[in-house]
């Protein structure tokens, strides 16, 4: 197991919309990475681990990474899985705003979003996304969300904090 430790690479947490099966997921992880995706029962030299599980709410698919490639930019990895598999998929964004995510869409496209989170004896169940705007009350708690590189989109009639 001395390769795994050589493999250490990042940590990716994602959940997407729908229920996904799990072939399907390691599969578009895999072409977009151009790499092998395995379950963390069956590592392999140069490996993506993957491990999906379900929770209940919005983006009930939860998808963990181990290993995976630091070369790579995350969020542009998960807008191409977003891409192939046809559902948003959630990732985390660069603050510390505990209800903040970035959504990547089926059409590539990276959006700031909130939500709401409930804690299950299955796990986290995420609800209710809608967009940052910088004028949701959730970007009012420090960090804020106008630190982050993906930056609130102001609506009609909501213009961004200043």
């Amino acid at each position: 197991m001395g390769e795994l430790a050589e493999l250490a690479g990042g940590l990716w947490n994602w959940c997407a919309a729908g229920r996904l099966p799990a072939a399907s997921v390691r599969a578009a992880l895999a072409g977009v990475l151009r790499r092998p995706v395995t379950t963390l029962d069956a590592p392999a030299d140069g490996a993506v681990l993957c491990d999906v599980w379900y929770v209940g709410g919005d983006f009930p698919t939860l998808i963990d990474c181990f290993c995976a490639p630091g070369d790579v930019d995350e969020a542009a990895a998960a807008s191409a899985v977003a891409v192939r598999l046809g559902a948003d998929i959630l990732l985390p964004d660069d603050t510390l705003n505990p209800t903040r995510y970035v959504r990547a869409e089926p059409n590539g496209a990276l959006t700031p979003v909130h939500l709401d989170e409930i804690e299950t004896d299955d796990g986290t169940e995420r609800r209710h996304a809608r967009p940052c705007t910088g004028t949701d009350p959730a970007c009012g708690p420090a960090p804020g969300c106008d630190t982050s590189h993906f930056a609130p989109k102001p609506t009609p009639g909501h213009p961004a904090a200043a």
